[in-house]
């Protein structure tokens, strides 16, 4: 039951995501830091989603 919460919660980080990273796509050009907002974005839902595997594995 919880893995299957787990997994619906990553899920949904991803769409959120690729959300930010299209949005990041639309203003490339007018703003510069835009994808690094998104990259970090990215990089904080992958800490989140292996935290949550690793917290599932240790209880």
């Amino acid at each position: 039951m919880d893995i299957l919460k787990t997994e619906a919660e990553i899920a949904k980080l991803m769409a959120e995501t690729q959300k930010l990273n299209a949005e990041a796509g639309k203003f490339k050009r007018e703003t510069f830091l835009m994808p690094f907002v998104a990259g970090f974005a990215t990089l904080a839902a992958s800490i989140g989603a292996v935290a949550g595997f690793a917290k599932l594995l240790v209880h």
